[in-house]
């Protein structure tokens, strides 16, 4: 009895194991692969930008309101509408959109940031949630964008910068939003890769001069329009 038991157990985890192979086969990802140049981005590493070598601490941001557009001019709108991307969170940086279909896809649209309405809501749950360091208060809303290091070039404590990117009152409201066209010679059965590349943020920023935004602003804005930049589906 026991031997059937625990085979029956092995079993349930096989099955279980192959059902979820499947269902990711089937499903269709967004991916988020983050970079600095050419190599896969890594906390605490050493890059080269505009002759400065800099170290990326914390990266946190959010994508909203991803929509998925079809060349036959129809669009899926993904349910969940906040999600926070954290490279210290491996399963933060892949999406599960929905089962894939036979259309093909040309383009994908999402906002880095947090609208206004949802803003003004309060701090919610899940990624959302206070404890993800990404909400001021209710005056200034939620950060966009949050990048932190040091550099070599910031004379500051420790050499650090924080990029703090976020306001939803006008004129300093910082959501931006992508619009990426997917090249018709993918396999339209490939998972979407979203490739996110620091470094072309950072060649618009001299750090000796900019090296620390903590509040909603014109500086703020300026660095939410670089923010789109790095940006490329792939």
């Amino acid at each position: 009895m026991t031997k059937l038991i625990i085979f029956n157990f092995l079993l349930g985890i096989l099955f279980s194991q192959s059902s979820l192979a499947q269902t990711e086969k089937d499903s269709l990802c967004l991916n988020i692969n983050l970079k600095y140049k050419d190599q896969i981005l890594e906390l605490n590493k050493n890059y080269i930008s505009r002759n400065d070598t800099l170290q990326i601490n914390i990266l946190k941001f959010y994508l909203s309101e991803i929509e998925i557009q079809y060349n036959d001019k129809t669009t899926f709108y993904f349910q969940k509408k906040h999600h926070l991307i954290d490279v210290e969170k491996s399963e933060s940086l892949q999406i599960l959109i929905g089962k894939k279909n036979n259309k093909i896809i040309s383009k994908i649209k999402f906002n880095i940031g947090i609208d206004s309405l949802s803003s003004v809501s309060g701090a919610l749950s899940e990624d959302l949630d206070l404890q993800n360091g990404m909400y001021w208060a209710w005056q200034s809303g939620y950060i966009n964008v949050k990048i932190e290091g040091s550099s070599t070039s910031c004379k500051t404590r420790k050499n650090g910068f924080q990029f703090h990117i976020g306001g939803y009152l006008q004129p300093n409201y910082a959501m931006r939003t992508i619009e990426l066209s997917r090249n018709e010679s993918v396999n339209q059965n490939d998972n979407l890769n979203v490739e996110v590349d620091l470094a072309n943020f950072f060649s618009e920023i001299d750090l000796k001069e900019t090296n620390s935004i903590m509040t909603p602003g014109k500086k703020a804005m300026q660095l939410a329009d670089f923010s789109k930049n790095m940006f490329q589906l792939k």
